[in-house]
């Protein structure tokens, strides 16, 4: 199907909604189906962000920029998973806590403000990995409408810079949790840590990279072709001190480079395919 097909079949898709309220976290995914439900519904659509010490403080304010832009209405909502156990735990279905949290709280929201609908920004490249979080979504009724047309993780950059989205290419940013090993409890401190080391490393120029969090250890990962580049130009005893003060003891460099969902390699078959 061609991309244009699939940008009107989205569109007659929020039509039929009427009203829509996006669970919506600023990444290029919900952003654009925020894009195209306000085209289409104009005030009709709510788009909403859940705040959490799981979000970035730079990702939020992204967020209310590019809503302000497109210039959907917007709300903020606190959700409280990390006084989740099932969730702080970081088992390997930690995503089915953390989007259980988010719907059970969007759900009663759309519900007392009239939105018959609550959507997401799930594409249809994320049906092949493993999602826990979209079980819980579908659980609570919530629709996928880039999965349910077929759009791809590609065809979302392609449809966004189509319809001149400046953030078009932004790198994918999943919640902090997502920096841990599977098994590692988690903190407030520990992803305050996380997020002011990644937020050190992008204003000194790196991004598409991950800190990951291992005990007290942070491993770097950055692009495969941009290592070599680091290596030789960072202040690296510079690097070492600031991880330090955000509370690291020992800082290394992931010599594989940045690959999304890497911790993922630790699961095997049985465990992938239980899900929960």
């Amino acid at each position: 199907m061609k991309l244009t097909e699939k940008l009107e079949q989205l569109k007659a898709l929020f039509g039929e909604m009427e009203r829509a309220l996006i669970a919506y976290s600023g990444g290029v995914d919900s952003t654009l189906v925020a894009k195209i439900a306000f085209d289409v519904l104009g005030d009709r659509a709510l788009a909403v962000t859940a705040v959490s010490p799981s979000l970035l403080p730079e990702e939020l304010e992204d967020a209310k920029i590019q809503a302000a832009t497109i210039g959907i209405p917007h709300q903020i909502v606190q959700t409280h998973e990390m006084e989740n156990p099932h969730y702080t735990s970081n088992p390997v279905n930690r995503c089915y806590f953390c989007k259980s949290e988010l719907h059970d709280t969007l759900k009663p929201l759309a519900v007392n403000l009239g939105y018959p609908y609550v959507v997401d920004g799930v594409n249809a490249d994320d049906l092949h990995d493993y999602r826990p979080g979209i079980q819980a979504a579908k659980e609570r009724g919530a629709r996928s409408p880039l999965a349910e047309v077929g759009v791809t993780k590609l065809e979302v950059r392609q449809l966004s810079q189509q319809l001149s989205l400046p953030w078009w290419d932004k790198p994918a940013q999943p919640c902090l949790s997502s920096r841990f090993p599977y098994g590692e409890e988690i903190t407030i401190t520990k992803l305050q840590r996380v997020g002011r080391a990644e937020i050190y490393l992008r204003k000194h120029g790196w991004d598409n990279l991950r800190v990951r969090s291992e005990g007290d250890t942070a491993r770097i990962e950055l692009a495969p072709e941009k290592i070599r580049d680091f290596v030789l130009t960072t202040d690296l005893p510079s690097v070492v001190s600031a991880f330090q003060e955000f509370g690291f003891i020992y800082v290394t460099l992931d010599l594989e480079g940045y690959r999304s969902g890497k911790l993922n390699q630790v699961l095997n078959k049985e465990v992938l395919e239980a899900k929960l």
